[in-house]
């Protein structure tokens, strides 16, 4: 049942009790029928002329409720006071950042966009050496760091543009009307974005967006290849010439990237491009996402990573993080104010992922049993000699890798694209009788954990005859992360509490139900169809939304045409 509270600033303890954000919200009502609810929305829209979309990554609803209601983010605060603040938020089943972000930018689950992880599988595609699609098929497909020319022959990543170039040897090749044709990350991506709908459908219209890889995220593009007018090629994974390291080192480092993405934002506000070199409109649908919480809280509680306890008590590292994300968001805010562009521009703050798990005590590293147990049951090579796990310099996407053996993807989820379909029977009784978390089991026992094959698993995320989808889909109990690294004791990627539970923030100017929170359950692909809502756009433009039947979030949810 949906309850929406309007928002005041706690008068004493005595609201604590009823108070959703540590005070913050009080229970209230909501006046005005339909007719009038209406008519109330229809002005509040007329205003919005811009979108910018803001993904935190791993922002949880609960740090949205605690740094609110500790005073830590009175930036956020002041777009929460007035706008809806979604506290059921999740994402659409996996959380990594190519479905997270799709879900914010398609209005679909990987069903239909057919994004599953930035590193994944598809069956029907050639090895980009394959140029004349003559060869085996089934390709591990590899949009990452290295999709930029940089990583060629394994090369170092020197550039922050990663190289001004794709990498021509992480280009996968299919055949089109019988002509063996490149598959580029815009081409991998199954339906259009909402870049491309706005740019086709509103006069004059720009786009631009800034992500966290220079050319693996050419996907924001949609399958026209044009829908972003400004995509910043920035690289996290470049080497900093200051400092000798990439920008994951440390949340701090992650911060001088971020800053790059302020910095694009603060001049297509500006109107400039995200350079600031040439002059261009403001934006009519624009973001960037940011990854210094994300960094933040995967690095070891050791250190002063992640969360204190199961409350979501942020650690130092956190806690600086968030401080430094929402004086970001504060600048951005104060540039929109200052172009007077405050009271045009629609925000919606949110995150492609969490991040598992919160609650240390949970924490289980055991190594990727996972993959070991397939490859000791021969259901992959038992070597480890598959897909690009076996190339000839040791490096992704250096043209080498194998061809046909199917795939195993594992962070805090298990995506197996098995080498023999055939043998999805007996590699299923294989996970059953291996359940635990004692060698060589895959510690997926516990009543939160499940296991996704056949029938069940077609209906959720698609056929897995057609190539893209996952044959099996293991969802580990809350905690597991498949790794032995010592680096980080946190992940995202699958379906566990911490990873899908989302803060999602969405401030409308002049909007006359603000300062409310929303507890219905909603999810992250209602993001899309609600920016078509609020730019006066029919939400079925986009074909993942037509497809799926999503959604705009509640409160933007009236047919207005």
């Amino acid at each position: 049942m949906k309850t929406i509270r309007t928002w005041k600033r706690a008068q004493g303890a005595s609201c604590i009790g009823v108070a959703l954000l540590a005070g913050l919200y009080a229970v209230g009502a909501v006046a005005g029928g339909d007719q009038e609810r209406d008519h109330e929305h229809e002005h509040e829209h007329a205003s919005v002329k811009h979108v910018l979309l803001i993904s935190f990554d791993g922002l949880h609803e609960q740090d949205v409720a605690r740094c609110i209601g500790s005073n830590a983010c009175p930036n956020l605060a002041l777009l929460a006071r007035s706008g809806t603040t979604y506290t059921n938020a999740h994402t659409p089943g996996l959380s990594d950042s190519f479905p997270g972000l799709a879900a914010l930018v398609t209005g679909g689950s990987p069903k239909s966009a057919g994004l599953f992880y930035d590193v994944s599988y598809d069956r029907t595609l050639y090895a980009p050496s394959d140029t004349n699609c003559t060869g085996k098929q089934g390709w591990n497909v590899v949009f990452d760091e290295t999709t930029g020319i940089d990583g060629e022959n394994g090369g170092a990543l020197t550039h922050l543009d990663g190289g001004g170039a794709f990498n021509p040897q992480a280009i996968p090749h299919t055949l089109v009307n019988g002509v063996c044709t490149p598959v580029y990350p815009h081409n991998y991506v199954k339906t259009n974005t909402i870049f491309e709908v706005v740019k086709h459908n509103v006069k004059g219209a720009r786009t631009a967006w800034a992500d966290k890889h220079a050319w693996g995220y050419d996907w924001l593009n949609g399958p026209s290849g044009a829908g972003v007018d400004d995509l910043s090629r920035t690289e996290i994974n470049s080497i900093d010439p200051a400092t000798g390291t990439n920008y994951t080192d440390l949340y701090q480092h992650t911060e001088q990237f971020d800053n790059f993405h302020v910095q694009s934002l603060i001049n297509e506000i500006d109107g400039k491009d995200s350079t600031g070199r040439s002059g261009a409109d403001v934006p009519t649908v624009f973001g960037a996402n940011f990854q210094t919480l994300s960094v933040a809280q995967k690095a070891t509680v050791a250190t002063g990573g992640g969360y204190l306890d199961a409350s979501f008590t942020p650690g130092p590292q956190v806690a600086g993080a968030i401080t430094y994300l929402d004086n970001a968001l504060g600048r951005i805010v104060s540039e929109l104010r200052q172009r007077n562009l405050y009271a045009s521009t629609a925000i919606i703050v949110t995150a492609k992922h969490g991040q598992s798990p919160s609650d240390h005590s949970k924490l289980v590293k055991n190594g990727d049993t996972l993959s070991k147990l397939l490859e000791a049951n021969n259901y992959l090579d038992p070597n480890g000699n598959f897909g690009q796990n076996s190339t000839k310099s040791g490096n992704l996407n250096d043209g080498t890798g194998l061809v046909g053996t199917g795939l195993v993807q594992s962070d805090d989820v298990g995506l197996i694209w098995l080498r023999d379909q055939s043998q999805l029977p007996a590699v299923m009784e294989t996970l059953k009788d291996n359940l635990s978390c004692n060698a060589p089991g895959i510690c997926a026992d516990g009543p939160q954990a499940y296991i996704l094959s056949g029938p069940q698993l077609a209906s959720r995320f698609g056929n897995p005859a057609r190539g893209r989808t996952p044959d099996i889909i293991v969802q580990p109990n809350p905690g597991v992360i498949y790794t032995s690294s010592t680096a980080k004791d946190e992940e995202h990627g699958g379906n566990a509490p911490d990873d899908s539970h989302l803060g999602l923030v969405v401030y409308v100017p002049h909007a006359h139900h603000a300062g409310q929170t929303n507890d219905e359950r909603v999810l992250t692909t209602q993001v899309a169809p609600t920016i078509m809502r609020l730019l006066d756009l029919k939400p079925e433009l986009l074909q993942s939304v037509a497809i799926e039947g999503t959604r705009a979030l509640p409160e933007f949810d009236r047919e207005r045409f």
